[in-house]
């Protein structure tokens, strides 16, 4: 299973004082998100970054440079609705 690890430039205490939450934590990255456009739309993401937030994670796919926000689910996979250009509107958008 891949490593949990935050994005390049990022240390974890900017991350919780941008999300204003501080008990976000980068996750592994070894599980299924699912970008839920429609359901007859459904892509599945490989990520590169997950950062968790209690019940909202933000995914940074292999090979994208957007940020996906989405729900953690009971099984540990990710379904996400939203996308930001940048972490920091993202971090913003929680």
């Amino acid at each position: 299973m891949t490593g949990a690890q935050l994005p390049a430039g990022w240390n974890l205490q900017q991350i919780r004082d941008v999300s204003g939450d501080q008990e976000a934590i980068p996750l592994h990255t070894g599980r299924t998100v699912t970008w839920c456009v429609s359901p007859a739309a459904e892509e599945v993401i490989r990520p590169a970054i997950v950062l968790g937030f209690h019940g909202l994670c933000l995914v940074r796919p292999v090979n994208d440079t957007e940020w996906y926000m989405g729900s953690l689910n009971d099984d540990g996979s990710i379904d996400c609705w939203a996308t930001y250009d940048d972490l920091y509107e993202a971090l913003r958008g929680l």
